[in-house]
Protein backbone atom coordinates (compact mmCIF):
# COMPACT_ATOMS: atom_id res chain seq x y z
CA UNK A 1 0.00 0.00 0.00
CA UNK A 2 1.13 3.55 -0.64
CA UNK A 3 1.62 5.97 2.25
CA UNK A 4 -1.56 7.83 1.27
CA UNK A 5 -3.57 4.62 1.36
CA UNK A 6 -2.08 3.77 4.76
CA UNK A 7 -3.13 7.17 6.17
CA UNK A 8 -6.71 6.83 4.86
CA UNK A 9 -7.01 3.23 6.09
CA UNK A 10 -5.66 4.14 9.51
CA UNK A 11 -8.04 7.09 9.82
CA UNK A 12 -11.08 4.99 8.88
CA UNK A 13 -9.92 2.25 11.24
CA UNK A 14 -9.69 4.76 14.12
CA UNK A 15 -13.21 6.10 13.38
CA UNK A 16 -14.58 2.55 13.36
CA UNK A 17 -12.97 1.84 16.73
CA UNK A 18 -14.51 4.99 18.23
CA UNK A 19 -17.98 4.11 16.88
CA UNK A 20 -17.82 0.56 18.20
CA UNK A 21 -16.41 1.50 21.58
CA UNK A 22 -18.35 4.75 22.10
CA UNK A 23 -20.41 3.15 24.91
CA UNK A 24 -17.14 2.43 26.70
CA UNK A 25 -16.27 6.11 26.50
CA UNK A 26 -19.61 6.93 28.15
CA UNK A 27 -18.83 4.38 30.84
CA UNK A 28 -15.46 5.99 31.47
CA UNK A 29 -17.19 9.38 31.75
CA UNK A 30 -19.50 7.95 34.39
CA UNK A 31 -16.41 7.18 36.45
CA UNK A 32 -15.52 10.89 36.41
CA UNK A 33 -12.81 10.44 33.75
CA UNK A 34 -12.72 12.96 30.93
CA UNK A 35 -12.82 12.42 27.19
CA UNK A 36 -9.18 13.41 27.03
CA UNK A 37 -8.34 9.69 26.88
CA UNK A 38 -10.11 9.15 23.55
CA UNK A 39 -7.21 10.66 21.50
CA UNK A 40 -4.96 8.09 23.15
CA UNK A 41 -7.28 5.37 21.87
CA UNK A 42 -7.01 6.81 18.35
CA UNK A 43 -3.21 6.96 18.54
CA UNK A 44 -2.97 3.44 19.92
CA UNK A 45 -5.25 2.04 17.22
CA UNK A 46 -3.31 3.89 14.52
CA UNK A 47 0.00 2.48 15.77
CA UNK A 48 -1.38 -1.05 15.97
CA UNK A 49 -2.79 -0.81 12.44
CA UNK A 50 0.52 0.52 11.07
CA UNK A 51 2.54 -2.25 12.72
CA UNK A 52 0.15 -4.94 11.47
CA UNK A 53 0.34 -3.61 7.92
CA UNK A 54 4.14 -3.50 7.99
CA UNK A 55 4.37 -7.03 9.36
CA UNK A 56 1.99 -8.27 6.63
CA UNK A 57 4.15 -6.57 3.99
CA UNK A 58 7.29 -8.17 5.40
CA UNK A 59 5.68 -11.60 5.45
CA UNK A 60 4.64 -11.00 1.83
CA UNK A 61 8.12 -10.26 0.52
CA UNK A 62 8.91 -12.23 -2.63
CA UNK A 63 11.90 -12.46 -4.96
CA UNK A 64 11.92 -9.55 -7.42
CA UNK A 65 15.47 -9.95 -8.71
CA UNK A 66 18.40 -12.33 -8.56
CA UNK A 67 22.05 -11.77 -9.38
CA UNK A 68 23.72 -15.05 -10.25
CA UNK A 69 27.29 -15.78 -9.10
CA UNK A 70 30.08 -14.61 -11.36
CA UNK A 71 33.09 -16.49 -12.61
CA UNK A 72 34.66 -16.31 -9.16
CA UNK A 73 31.95 -17.25 -6.60
CA UNK A 74 32.42 -15.84 -3.11
CA UNK A 75 30.53 -15.34 0.12
CA UNK A 76 28.64 -12.03 0.21
CA UNK A 77 29.63 -10.62 3.59
CA UNK A 78 28.16 -7.11 3.65
CA UNK A 79 25.69 -5.06 1.58
CA UNK A 80 25.01 -1.32 1.43
CA UNK A 81 22.99 0.89 -0.93
CA UNK A 82 23.48 4.46 -2.08
CA UNK A 83 20.84 7.09 -1.36
CA UNK A 84 20.56 8.57 -4.89
CA UNK A 85 20.96 12.09 -3.52
CA UNK A 86 21.87 13.60 -6.89
CA UNK A 87 19.22 14.38 -9.52
CA UNK A 88 19.13 11.86 -12.33
CA UNK A 89 21.37 9.36 -10.59
CA UNK A 90 20.35 5.75 -10.04
CA UNK A 91 20.75 3.90 -6.78
CA UNK A 92 23.64 1.49 -6.49
CA UNK A 93 24.43 -1.57 -4.38
CA UNK A 94 27.92 -2.31 -3.04
CA UNK A 95 28.82 -5.80 -1.81
CA UNK A 96 31.96 -6.91 0.01
CA UNK A 97 33.00 -10.48 -0.81
CA UNK A 98 35.15 -13.17 0.77
CA UNK A 99 37.59 -13.11 -2.17
CA UNK A 100 38.72 -9.62 -1.07
CA UNK A 101 36.72 -7.86 -3.79
CA UNK A 102 34.12 -5.10 -3.67
CA UNK A 103 31.36 -5.37 -6.28
CA UNK A 104 28.97 -2.65 -7.44
CA UNK A 105 25.52 -3.41 -8.90
CA UNK A 106 22.62 -1.38 -10.21
CA UNK A 107 19.98 -1.27 -7.48
CA UNK A 108 16.77 -2.30 -9.24
CA UNK A 109 18.04 -4.78 -11.83
CA UNK A 110 21.02 -6.05 -9.76
CA UNK A 111 23.03 -5.75 -12.98
CA UNK A 112 26.78 -6.05 -12.26
CA UNK A 113 28.62 -2.79 -13.00
CA UNK A 114 32.20 -3.10 -11.79
CA UNK A 115 34.58 -4.56 -9.25
CA UNK A 116 37.39 -3.24 -7.04
CA UNK A 117 40.11 -5.21 -5.28
CA UNK A 118 40.18 -4.22 -1.63
CA UNK A 119 43.77 -5.08 -0.75
CA UNK A 120 43.14 -7.63 2.01
CA UNK A 121 40.16 -9.20 3.72
CA UNK A 122 37.32 -6.67 3.70
CA UNK A 123 35.54 -5.62 6.88
CA UNK A 124 32.38 -4.09 5.45
CA UNK A 125 31.25 -1.58 2.85
CA UNK A 126 29.53 1.83 3.14
CA UNK A 127 28.37 4.44 0.63
CA UNK A 128 28.91 8.08 1.49
CA UNK A 129 25.71 9.73 2.72
CA UNK A 130 26.12 12.83 0.56
CA UNK A 131 27.41 11.22 -2.65
CA UNK A 132 26.12 8.38 -4.83
CA UNK A 133 29.52 7.62 -6.33
CA UNK A 134 31.79 7.29 -3.29
CA UNK A 135 31.99 3.99 -1.45
CA UNK A 136 34.23 3.04 1.50
CA UNK A 137 35.74 -0.30 2.52
CA UNK A 138 38.05 -1.32 5.36
CA UNK A 139 40.58 -4.13 5.17
CA UNK A 140 42.73 -6.33 7.33
CA UNK A 141 45.89 -4.65 6.02
CA UNK A 142 45.26 -1.58 8.15
CA UNK A 143 43.58 0.83 5.73
CA UNK A 144 40.15 2.23 4.95
CA UNK A 145 39.79 3.05 1.26
CA UNK A 146 37.39 5.29 -0.61
CA UNK A 147 36.49 4.36 -4.20
CA UNK A 148 34.79 6.41 -6.90
CA UNK A 149 32.49 4.13 -8.91
CA UNK A 150 32.69 6.59 -11.85
CA UNK A 151 36.47 6.30 -12.07
CA UNK A 152 38.00 4.27 -14.88
CA UNK A 153 40.93 3.20 -12.69
CA UNK A 154 41.19 0.58 -9.96
CA UNK A 155 42.91 3.00 -7.58
CA UNK A 156 41.08 4.42 -4.55
CA UNK A 157 40.58 8.18 -4.49
CA UNK A 158 41.54 8.25 -0.81
CA UNK A 159 43.37 5.93 1.58
CA UNK A 160 42.98 6.28 5.35
CA UNK A 161 45.99 4.55 6.88
CA UNK A 162 46.15 3.13 10.39
CA UNK A 163 49.13 2.38 12.58
CA UNK A 164 51.56 -0.44 11.63
CA UNK A 165 49.98 -3.15 13.80
CA UNK A 166 46.36 -2.34 12.92
CA UNK A 167 44.16 -4.97 11.27
CA UNK A 168 40.69 -3.51 10.77
CA UNK A 169 37.69 -5.80 11.20
CA UNK A 170 34.94 -3.14 11.47
CA UNK A 171 34.28 0.44 10.41
CA UNK A 172 31.63 3.07 9.71
CA UNK A 173 31.24 6.61 8.33
CA UNK A 174 29.38 9.35 10.22
CA UNK A 175 26.05 10.57 8.81
CA UNK A 176 27.70 13.89 7.89
CA UNK A 177 30.55 12.10 6.06
CA UNK A 178 33.02 14.06 8.21
CA UNK A 179 34.50 11.22 10.28
CA UNK A 180 35.59 7.67 9.48
CA UNK A 181 36.09 5.25 12.38
CA UNK A 182 37.55 1.72 12.24
CA UNK A 183 37.96 -0.99 14.88
CA UNK A 184 40.97 -3.26 15.17
CA UNK A 185 41.79 -6.78 16.18
CA UNK A 186 43.43 -7.12 19.55
CA UNK A 187 47.23 -7.05 19.29
CA UNK A 188 48.97 -8.04 22.51
CA UNK A 189 46.86 -6.06 25.02
CA UNK A 190 45.52 -3.35 22.73
CA UNK A 191 42.34 -2.91 20.66
CA UNK A 192 41.77 0.50 19.07
CA UNK A 193 39.03 2.68 17.67
CA UNK A 194 40.87 4.75 15.04
CA UNK A 195 39.43 8.05 13.72
CA UNK A 196 40.12 10.07 10.54
CA UNK A 197 38.92 13.36 9.09
CA UNK A 198 37.04 12.38 5.92
CA UNK A 199 36.59 15.87 4.50
CA UNK A 200 37.98 16.68 1.07
CA UNK A 201 38.04 13.10 -0.19
CA UNK A 202 37.75 13.96 -3.87
CA UNK A 203 40.21 16.85 -3.59
CA UNK A 204 43.07 14.61 -2.47
CA UNK A 205 43.02 11.84 -5.06
CA UNK A 206 45.17 8.86 -4.05
CA UNK A 207 46.49 10.76 -1.04
CA UNK A 208 46.96 8.99 2.28
CA UNK A 209 45.41 10.41 5.42
CA UNK A 210 46.82 9.83 8.89
CA UNK A 211 44.55 9.24 11.91
CA UNK A 212 43.16 12.05 14.01
CA UNK A 213 43.59 9.84 17.06
CA UNK A 214 42.44 6.66 18.78
CA UNK A 215 40.38 5.36 21.70
CA UNK A 216 42.37 2.60 23.38
CA UNK A 217 40.97 2.08 26.89
CA UNK A 218 37.31 1.16 26.40
CA UNK A 219 37.66 -2.33 24.85
CA UNK A 220 40.10 -5.11 25.69
CA UNK A 221 39.39 -7.46 22.78
CA UNK A 222 38.60 -7.43 19.03
CA UNK A 223 36.25 -4.56 18.08
CA UNK A 224 33.82 -6.39 15.84
CA UNK A 225 31.23 -3.69 15.02
CA UNK A 226 31.01 0.11 14.79
CA UNK A 227 27.85 2.11 14.03
CA UNK A 228 27.43 5.89 13.92
CA UNK A 229 24.11 7.44 14.97
CA UNK A 230 21.76 7.90 11.96
CA UNK A 231 21.24 11.65 12.55
CA UNK A 232 23.77 12.77 15.19
CA UNK A 233 27.29 12.60 13.72
CA UNK A 234 28.95 12.94 17.12
CA UNK A 235 27.51 9.69 18.51
CA UNK A 236 29.00 6.28 17.75
CA UNK A 237 28.50 2.83 19.29
CA UNK A 238 31.05 0.01 19.26
CA UNK A 239 30.85 -3.69 20.10
CA UNK A 240 33.56 -6.21 20.89
CA UNK A 241 34.28 -9.83 21.67
CA UNK A 242 34.81 -8.63 25.24
CA UNK A 243 31.01 -8.43 25.45
CA UNK A 244 30.88 -4.65 25.88
CA UNK A 245 28.76 -2.23 23.84
CA UNK A 246 30.12 1.31 24.30
CA UNK A 247 28.44 4.57 23.30
CA UNK A 248 30.69 7.60 22.69
CA UNK A 249 30.22 11.33 22.11
CA UNK A 250 33.29 12.07 19.99
CA UNK A 251 32.87 15.84 20.43
CA UNK A 252 34.37 15.46 23.90
CA UNK A 253 38.03 16.20 24.46
CA UNK A 254 39.18 12.76 25.65
CA UNK A 255 38.11 9.13 25.73
CA UNK A 256 37.01 9.12 29.38
CA UNK A 257 34.65 12.06 28.86
CA UNK A 258 33.48 10.70 25.50
CA UNK A 259 32.27 7.38 26.96
CA UNK A 260 28.56 7.96 27.63
CA UNK A 261 27.47 4.43 28.41
CA UNK A 262 28.82 0.90 28.69
CA UNK A 263 26.36 -1.97 28.25
CA UNK A 264 27.31 -5.61 28.79
CA UNK A 265 25.94 -8.24 26.41
CA UNK A 266 27.66 -11.06 28.35
CA UNK A 267 28.90 -12.46 25.04
CA UNK A 268 30.80 -11.66 21.85
CA UNK A 269 29.05 -8.94 19.80
CA UNK A 270 28.31 -9.87 16.18
CA UNK A 271 26.11 -6.93 15.09
CA UNK A 272 24.63 -3.76 16.55
CA UNK A 273 22.59 -0.70 15.67
CA UNK A 274 20.34 2.16 16.77
CA UNK A 275 16.56 2.03 17.17
CA UNK A 276 13.57 3.69 18.79
CA UNK A 277 12.10 7.18 18.60
CA UNK A 278 14.90 9.67 17.84
CA UNK A 279 17.19 6.61 17.84
CA UNK A 280 17.78 6.70 21.58
CA UNK A 281 18.02 2.90 21.85
CA UNK A 282 20.89 0.54 21.08
CA UNK A 283 20.68 -3.18 20.32
CA UNK A 284 23.13 -5.97 19.52
CA UNK A 285 23.22 -9.63 18.53
CA UNK A 286 25.94 -12.00 19.69
CA UNK A 287 27.96 -14.79 18.13
CA UNK A 288 26.10 -17.38 20.20
CA UNK A 289 22.75 -16.04 18.86
CA UNK A 290 21.82 -13.87 21.83
CA UNK A 291 20.06 -10.50 21.66
CA UNK A 292 20.31 -7.40 23.87
CA UNK A 293 18.36 -4.14 23.71
CA UNK A 294 18.96 -1.00 25.79
CA UNK A 295 17.23 2.39 26.18
CA UNK A 296 19.77 5.21 26.55
CA UNK A 297 16.97 7.64 27.41
CA UNK A 298 16.87 5.95 30.84
CA UNK A 299 20.52 6.67 31.66
CA UNK A 300 19.69 9.63 33.90
CA UNK A 301 16.63 8.04 35.50
CA UNK A 302 16.03 5.29 38.02
CA UNK A 303 14.35 3.11 35.39
CA UNK A 304 16.25 0.03 34.15
CA UNK A 305 18.16 0.62 30.91
CA UNK A 306 17.71 -2.95 29.62
CA UNK A 307 14.59 -3.42 27.50
CA UNK A 308 15.22 -7.07 26.60
CA UNK A 309 17.97 -9.65 27.03
CA UNK A 310 17.57 -12.97 25.23
CA UNK A 311 20.29 -15.53 25.90
CA UNK A 312 19.49 -17.67 22.84
CA UNK A 313 17.07 -16.50 20.16
CA UNK A 314 16.98 -20.03 18.74
CA UNK A 315 15.08 -21.15 21.82
CA UNK A 316 12.75 -18.15 22.11
CA UNK A 317 11.55 -17.80 18.49
CA UNK A 318 8.93 -20.42 17.68
CA UNK A 319 8.75 -21.65 14.09
CA UNK A 320 6.41 -24.29 12.75
CA UNK A 321 8.40 -25.97 9.99
CA UNK A 322 11.71 -24.12 9.93
CA UNK A 323 14.05 -23.88 12.90
CA UNK A 324 16.14 -20.78 13.60
CA UNK A 325 19.86 -21.50 13.28
CA UNK A 326 21.42 -18.02 13.50
CA UNK A 327 20.85 -14.26 13.61
CA UNK A 328 22.28 -11.94 10.95
CA UNK A 329 21.39 -8.52 12.38
CA UNK A 330 18.55 -6.03 12.71
CA UNK A 331 17.05 -2.79 11.46
CA UNK A 332 14.66 -0.18 12.85
CA UNK A 333 11.51 0.34 10.77
CA UNK A 334 10.69 4.04 11.15
CA UNK A 335 7.20 3.78 9.65
CA UNK A 336 6.13 1.09 12.11
CA UNK A 337 8.31 2.41 14.93
CA UNK A 338 9.52 -1.13 15.47
CA UNK A 339 12.76 -3.08 15.59
CA UNK A 340 13.09 -6.20 13.43
CA UNK A 341 15.77 -8.91 13.31
CA UNK A 342 16.85 -11.09 10.39
CA UNK A 343 17.82 -14.70 11.03
CA UNK A 344 17.81 -17.91 9.07
CA UNK A 345 18.66 -21.54 8.50
CA UNK A 346 21.68 -23.27 7.02
CA UNK A 347 19.57 -24.18 3.97
CA UNK A 348 18.91 -20.53 3.08
CA UNK A 349 15.47 -19.80 4.55
CA UNK A 350 15.22 -16.30 6.02
CA UNK A 351 13.29 -15.55 9.22
CA UNK A 352 11.97 -12.03 9.90
CA UNK A 353 11.58 -11.46 13.64
CA UNK A 354 9.71 -8.72 15.52
CA UNK A 355 11.15 -7.31 18.76
CA UNK A 356 9.18 -6.05 21.74
CA UNK A 357 9.87 -5.72 25.45
CA UNK A 358 7.82 -8.91 25.87
CA UNK A 359 10.19 -10.92 23.67
CA UNK A 360 10.86 -12.00 20.09
CA UNK A 361 8.19 -13.26 17.69
CA UNK A 362 8.32 -14.61 14.14
CA UNK A 363 6.76 -12.35 11.48
CA UNK A 364 7.39 -14.50 8.44
CA UNK A 365 9.79 -16.80 6.60
CA UNK A 366 11.19 -16.11 3.12
CA UNK A 367 11.80 -19.37 1.24
CA UNK A 368 12.94 -20.40 -2.21
CA UNK A 369 15.76 -17.90 -2.56
CA UNK A 370 19.09 -18.83 -1.02
CA UNK A 371 20.45 -22.36 -0.77
CA UNK A 372 22.99 -21.72 2.01
CA UNK A 373 23.56 -19.51 5.05
CA UNK A 374 22.63 -15.85 4.59
CA UNK A 375 25.49 -13.60 5.69
CA UNK A 376 24.25 -10.08 4.93
CA UNK A 377 21.18 -7.95 4.23
CA UNK A 378 20.17 -4.34 3.65
CA UNK A 379 16.68 -2.91 4.17
CA UNK A 380 15.50 -0.07 1.90
CA UNK A 381 12.76 2.11 3.44
CA UNK A 382 12.26 3.94 0.13
CA UNK A 383 10.54 1.05 -1.65
CA UNK A 384 10.27 -1.25 1.40
CA UNK A 385 12.48 -3.91 -0.15
CA UNK A 386 15.14 -6.22 1.21
CA UNK A 387 18.51 -7.18 -0.26
CA UNK A 388 20.17 -10.39 0.92
CA UNK A 389 23.47 -12.13 0.21
CA UNK A 390 24.92 -15.38 1.42
CA UNK A 391 27.30 -18.30 1.15
CA UNK A 392 25.65 -19.43 -2.09
CA UNK A 393 27.20 -16.31 -3.74
CA UNK A 394 23.75 -15.00 -4.74
CA UNK A 395 22.46 -11.45 -4.31
CA UNK A 396 18.65 -11.35 -4.03
CA UNK A 397 16.13 -8.50 -4.07
CA UNK A 398 12.85 -9.06 -2.20
CA UNK A 399 9.77 -6.86 -2.65
CA UNK A 400 6.17 -7.09 -1.36
CA UNK A 401 4.09 -9.25 -3.66
CA UNK A 402 6.78 -9.57 -6.33
CA UNK A 403 6.77 -12.45 -8.82
CA UNK A 404 10.09 -13.83 -10.05
CA UNK A 405 10.25 -15.16 -13.59
CA UNK A 406 11.77 -18.42 -12.40
CA UNK A 407 10.67 -19.59 -8.97
CA UNK A 408 12.89 -22.66 -9.00
CA UNK A 409 15.25 -22.65 -6.04
CA UNK A 410 18.81 -22.65 -7.23
CA UNK A 411 21.04 -25.61 -6.51
CA UNK A 412 23.45 -25.12 -3.66
CA UNK A 413 26.41 -23.03 -4.68
CA UNK A 414 28.03 -23.14 -1.26
CA UNK A 415 31.75 -22.98 -1.83
CA UNK A 416 34.83 -24.04 0.06
CA UNK A 417 35.88 -20.58 1.17
CA UNK A 418 38.97 -19.60 3.10
CA UNK A 419 37.03 -16.79 4.74
CA UNK A 420 36.98 -16.88 8.50
CA UNK A 421 35.25 -14.36 10.72
CA UNK A 422 38.15 -12.44 12.20
CA UNK A 423 36.71 -12.57 15.69
CA UNK A 424 36.97 -14.89 18.64
CA UNK A 425 33.70 -16.26 19.94
CA UNK A 426 33.07 -15.67 23.63
CA UNK A 427 34.13 -18.80 25.47
CA UNK A 428 31.40 -18.78 28.10
CA UNK A 429 28.97 -21.58 27.31
CA UNK A 430 25.23 -21.03 27.21
CA UNK A 431 24.76 -23.66 29.90
CA UNK A 432 27.05 -21.93 32.36
CA UNK A 433 25.52 -18.54 31.61
CA UNK A 434 22.05 -19.87 32.36
CA UNK A 435 23.31 -21.16 35.70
Amino acid sequence: LSLQQDVIAGFLYAILILVVFHPLVDLIDNFNLTYKYSPLIIISCWEMAAVEQVEEQLAGLRIAGRCEPGEEPAYLLDIHTSRATQAGSSRLVAVSCSNESLRVHERHSLRFLRQFRGGGGLAGVRFAHTSDSLVFSACSQGTVRCWDVRSATQKPVQVFSGYPSNAFISFDVSCSDLIVCAGTEKVEKDAFLVFWDARGVTDCASATKEPLGVYSESHNDDITKICFHPVKPNLVVSGSTDGLVNVFDINKDNEDDALISTCNSDSSVSSLGWSGEDYKQVYCTTHDEGFCWWDLAQLDTEEPITLLHVLDARESVCTENHSLHYLVGGWYHEKAGKLFLVGGTSTGDIHLISCSTDGLSLVGTLCGGHSATVRSFCWSPTDESLLTGGEDAQLLLWKPGAVERSLTKKASLKISSSVQKRVRVHNTSLKSRKK
